[in-house]
């Protein structure tokens, strides 16, 4: 089984690139579970409901977030609307997991693959340098405990890598897939874990990288110089696909392979390492 997820797409040139690439990699790779973080896909700071039904209609099976879940009002609308609604396709856009109860929307989603297959894909949050919420550790304890399907995925929206690390060792071999995301940085330690989890400490962001994370550079330069709060907007040059490619038995849920992948607007890797593959013994 092969699952794609696709790193923190960001604004408008990050959709422009999903919609370009997704296809042709979902084609190119045999998919059969899309999962993309799009906590920044709305002008590079939240996602409007409108925009996450245009990732369901590209081929995007679940949707996850972050800190920035609540900077676009109508999504919490949305949330609400569908809290008796099961089949709704807000059930498939999550907010982390470890919030308060209470919270609108949901942080888990289980689901079946085209193909048959049963899987579940977790949103979390981390708290060191962000939030203080629900204990990411013990909330991933819980939901497992409830789980059924094998092939469980979990999106790990954090800042600090030590905490992210943590969490892929504390989870390995009860999860097929821990990735990080939040920082926009892709990180080169793609591996397998020995329990069978793949892993990634940040996948990266799908958005212009000519940039500080997305913003254009002079504006997040004068803030660091001058402390003054301003209104950021989002970049717009040299714009990657970031993504990982998870390859998994179906029957047991183990990783057995995992692959970075990196795209430039043409659809090249150009100068990076964009194929990494990573394999158990």
């Amino acid at each position: 089984m092969q699952i794609l997820f696709v790193g923190d797409i960001f604004g408008r040139p990050g959709r422009t690139i999903v919609r370009e690439h997704l296809g042709a990699l979902v084609k190119e790779h045999g998919v059969d579970l899309c999962i993309a973080n799009g906590e920044n896909a709305a002008g590079g700071f939240g996602l409007t409901p409108q925009i996450a039904e245009e990732f369901f209609d590209l081929g995007v099976d679940v949707l996850t977030t972050g800190n920035h879940v609540w900077d676009k009002r109508e999504l919490v609308d949305y949330f609400n609307a569908a809290a008796n609604e099961p089949y709704s396709p807000a059930r498939r856009v999550l907010r982390p997991a470890n919030y308060p109860a209470g919270t609108p929307g949901v942080g888990v989603y289980e689901g079946t693959t085209r193909g048959g297959v049963e899987y579940a894909v977790i949103n979390l949050q981390g708290r060191v340098f962000m939030a203080n919420i629900d204990d990411p550790f013990r909330v991933a304890d819980r939901l497992l405990a409830q789980i059924k399907a094998k092939v469980i995925f979990v999106d790990f929206h954090a800042e600090a890598t030590s905490e992210k690390v943590a969490l892929g060792w504390y989870l390995d071999g009860r999860v097929t897939a821990l990735i990080g995301t939040h920082t926009h940085i892709p990180t080169a330690d793609t591996r397998l874990l020995p329990g069978g989890t793949a892993y990634q400490t940040d996948v990266g962001m799908t958005g212009p990288y000519d940039s500080v994370i997305g913003v254009q550079k002079d504006q997040i330069v004068q803030r660091f110089l001058t402390s003054l709060p301003a209104r950021f907007e989002a970049a717009v040059n040299d714009v990657r696909f970031c993504a990982v490619l998870v390859e998994c038995d179906a029957s047991t849920g183990r990783a057995t392979g995992i692959q970075r992948i990196m795209l430039d607007e043409s659809g090249d890797g150009g100068n990076t390492k964009s194929h990494q593959r990573a394999h158990g013994k």
